[in-house]
């Protein structure tokens, strides 16, 4: 029992006793005033430790939950081509595992995302403008960026990409935050990125979410013929395969799937929000902040159209 309850129950038995023998006294009555004075000071002193030591609970939670993300698991006797099937397996804990899709060479080195239903490989994430995403096209190729921290940015690689999409029918989905705290999220069905003798080209289908629908650019007949990234082969500074009759890339500081230029830029200049620049370069999501507001996390993941969560 802690000292403040113990003390809570030594004034209720004093206040009862002297209610019981003395209260006929002024003397007692102005006793009984003082201790029920101090036991509402005690009662507010003990709510207020409470609150701290839940503080401190969910403070520990988050640390735990970074932790566990930002481990790496080694799972040496089984070989898994993709999150998906390690989530099956019952590894639920986000973190870094080693996978080997089918067509891949090696063994690659993926950080797993077990939350919004779990198996999603994640291909991108940015979250605070550590990495320079202004890269050529060997890094963009190869991948590059801290795959060790549980919030490091990085890039996977478009032919981990290539390997992972043309092995099964996945879903992509996108997570978007702004620097206001507001969360908004874009689903893609069928995404497919193809081999480097062909740029990487992208290719996706319906969209679901509540961030709108960038990558399509559906949501205006009148931009979508120059703003759509359906179909689009992937550009970079030093390889331009956009429409454009400049390089799009390298205007907006970053290698994606440009047309002429984007609706959607997530690999852009980390700005924090609202910006202005000479193009639109930084991370844009253009349906939902239009141009001129760079975003501050994202996350792109990607998890086969079949999979069922298992009940955990």
């Amino acid at each position: 029992m802690s000292i403040s309850k113990m003390s809570f129950l030594l004034i209720i038995w004093i206040l009862f006793t002297l209610d019981l023998s003395e209260s006929s006294h002024e003397g007692c009555q102005e006793e009984i005033n003082r201790l029920h004075a101090q036991l509402k000071s005690l009662e507010l002193r003990d709510t207020k430790q409470q609150q701290l030591i839940q503080r401190l609970l969910n403070l520990n939670h988050r640390d735990q939950s970074s932790l566990t993300e930002g481990t790496f698991f080694d799972l040496p006797d089984k070989q898994y081509i993709d999150c998906a099937q390690i989530f099956k397996d019952g590894h639920t804990q986000s973190g870094f595992y080693m996978i080997k899709p089918l067509t891949s060479p090696t063994k690659i080195r993926v950080c797993c995302d077990m939350s919004d239903g779990g198996g999603w490989t994640i291909f991108q994430r940015r979250s605070d403008g550590r990495q320079s995403f202004e890269r050529d096209w060997n890094d963009y190729k190869n991948g590059f960026g801290d795959m060790q921290s549980a919030d490091g940015e990085f890039w996977l690689g478009n032919d981990n990409l290539y390997y992972l999409t043309s092995q099964d029918d996945y879903n992509l989905r996108i997570n978007l935050e702004d620097f206001e705290g507001n969360h908004r999220y874009a689903v893609y069905k069928k995404i497919k990125v193809d081999n480097e003798q062909n740029h990487y080209q992208l290719q996706f289908g319906e969209y679901t979410g509540n961030a709108g629908d960038a990558l399509s650019g559906s949501y205006h007949p009148e931009v979508q013929w120059w703003a759509s990234h359906q179909g689009m082969k992937f550009s970079t500074r030093d390889r331009d395969n956009d429409r454009y009759d400049r390089n799009c890339a390298q205007e907006d500081k970053g290698g994606w799937w440009f047309n002429r230029c984007h609706s959607a830029n997530l690999n852009g200049f980390y700005h924090k929000g609202p910006y202005s620049a000479v193009t639109d370069d930084g991370i844009v999501w253009y349906p939902w902040h239009g141009w001129w507001y760079s975003l501050k996390t994202v996350q792109m993941k990607i998890r086969p159209a079949s999979f069922e969560p298992n009940d955990v």
